[in-house]
């Protein structure tokens, strides 16, 4: 590939600020006698997730075996060959990448803290895949209900950590949910991770109302971190407490171009004993001015927003502790759904639970690359007018290029 084409000035960056191609050279799999080197297939992927194929076979069959020769050192692997490492390759090393490109990115203060300089760490659980026919080791099974009667349905799910500073996204980790756990037990997993291998990648964790638990709760508060989280009817006595407290109370108008907001924010609740300290509970009652498609005319939708915290008021004002609660729902518009629907993020490259974490952990590492690179490459004359989906779809249309002027074999 040029160098002047933005794939190839995508994968030069990641080589000169991340070390993508060294680091990716030392993952090792399981395989015993290896023709064909793990880090070629590591690469191979990689550029699988920056042209948005979405598929082994589409990789062999739109890559000539030695167009990328140079850069992967070697001729391209097959789709048989690199369904095999997926199977075999160990996680650890690819965390391991995306732990030191936390670590480069920061060092080049591109990850600003967000607000009264803090960092916020967001937790939540994505389901990438489920069937009713196909099954693999490791998978999690649930009854569905349907008219026809009761079927099995066979699905996989992880917990992702992403990392909110500024306008830099970062996803950091991501952790497989085992048979037979909840959600929080695998979220316990990933933060005990965290906090032993990047303590100070955050100063707070966010999560809904799944994450008000006590255990998990006071794991964090231990590190001498801090947590905000979603609070809705089931810890309803402390919900209930703060209705009733607020009631009393002149709101304070916190209001934005589109959105007008009417908050309550009151500390030291002792009506969730579990958590073992007070708590902050603070109440936004939001109206937003939307315009309807059809009609085309404006309408005023309310909501009604309760968060709980272990952040002081000398930590974070109301409207930090709005703007984080919100801001939670960042790793749904910004990581999951744009995985999903742009980078084939929910299709199954090998049905085992190995693979599609390696798969989700490499996809990680390529979003990143290619987030930080629009952001710390690109002038921002060359990013003025154009949407992230402009330089995707370039980067495709590059890449089907090369394909068309490389030689055919005879």
């Amino acid at each position: 590939m040029p160098a002047g084409t933005i794939l190839g000035r995508v994968l030069k960056y990641a080589e000169k600020v991340y070390g993508i191609d060294t680091r990716f050279r030392s993952v090792e799999d399981g395989r015993a006698k290896a023709r064909i080197p793990t880090g070629r297939v590591v690469l191979s992927f990689l550029l699988i997730q920056l042209a948005r194929l979405g598929s082994l076979n589409a990789f062999e069959q739109r890559t000539p075996p030695s167009a990328w020769a140079k850069w992967l050192g070697g001729n391209r692997p097959s789709a048989d060959v690199m369904g095999d490492v997926l199977d075999s390759l160990r996680p650890a090393g690819l965390r391991e990448i995306l732990f030191a490109q936390h670590a480069k990115t920061k060092r080049n203060k591109a990850l600003k803290r967000s607000g009264p300089g803090l960092r916020f760490l967001i937790l939540d659980g994505h389901e990438g895949v489920a069937s009713y026919r196909r099954t693999w080791k490791d998978c999690l099974e649930r009854v569905i209900h349907c008219k026809q009667g009761d079927r099995t349905q066979y699905y996989g799910r992880y917990v992702a950590a992403y990392l909110r500073t500024g306008k830099q996204r970062f996803l950091l980790d991501v952790e497989n949910q085992l048979p037979g756990e909840g959600e929080i037990a695998c979220a316990t997993r990933l933060v005990k991770r965290l906090l032993k291998r990047c303590p100070r990648a955050f100063d707070v964790v966010c999560g809904d109302n799944l994450y008000m638990d006590p255990t998990l709760w006071k794991l964090i508060r231990k590190h001498r971190k801090q947590v905000i989280a979603v609070l809705k009817n089931e810890n309803r006595d402390l919900l209930e407490d703060a209705r009733s407290l607020f009631a009393g109370m002149l709101p304070v108008q916190l209001d934005g171009k589109r959105v007008r907001r009417a908050c309550w924010d009151l500390n030291g609740f002792t009506t969730w004993p579990q958590c073992g300290e007070e708590v902050r509970v603070v109440r936004s009652l939001e109206q937003t001015t939307i315009r309807r498609q059809k009609t085309k005319e404006e309408e005023i939708v309310e909501s009604e927003w309760f968060w709980v915290t272990t952040l002081q008021v000398f930590h974070a004002t109301t409207e930090t502790i709005v703007s984080a609660g919100h801001g939670r729902w960042d790793i749904e518009n910004y990581a999951f759904n744009e995985l999903s629907n742009q980078w084939h993020g929910d299709h199954v490259y090998r049905y085992s639970a190995n693979a599609m974490l390696v798969c989700t952990l490499l996809l990680f590492i390529a979003y990143n690359v290619f987030h930080a690179f629009l952001e710390r490459n690109l002038k921002p004359q060359a990013r003025a007018g154009r949407s992230e989906k402009y330089w995707a779809d370039l980067i495709a249309a590059e890449f089907a290029i090369a394909f068309h002027r490389s030689p055919k074999p005879t």
